[in-house]
């Protein structure tokens, strides 16, 4: 699905979308929603993404997982608007995502994946 960030006129493609209560779609189209309450992606996103998602109003969790290892950023917005940061990198972590009701156990994230050896 994709996203569009209106404050900022970009349009997104997030690996995983929630969005919660009524979908705000983009005009007249169903494939282009307007709001997300969490996005999920892969790491490394060293983009201005961050920036685009947290203009969106009902927006309130991002979880990055890590490609050539087990690790996750979760960043969730406060109740005063500011935003925390929290690392997870051993398997046994579980990972709350209080806005959809949801808890991941890092290591169930990374069952099936074969890391690549360093070169």
């Amino acid at each position: 699905m994709r996203l569009f960030c209106p404050r900022h006129s970009v349009f997104t493609y997030p690996d995983i979308l929630v969005a919660c209560g009524a979908l705000k779609f983009l005009d007249d189209r169903d494939d282009t929603l307007t709001d997300a309450t969490a996005i999920v992606e892969g790491l490394p996103v060293r983009s201005e993404k961050f920036d685009y998602y947290r203009s969106l109003s009902s927006f309130a969790e991002y979880l990055l997982l890590a490609q050539d290892t087990v690790r996750a950023e979760h960043h969730a917005r406060q109740v005063d608007g500011s935003w925390l940061f929290r690392e997870f990198a051993s398997p046994e972590y579980q990972i709350e995502l209080k806005s959809i009701g949801c808890r991941l156990r890092l290591g169930a994230l990374y069952e099936r994946v074969e890391f690549q050896p360093a070169s």
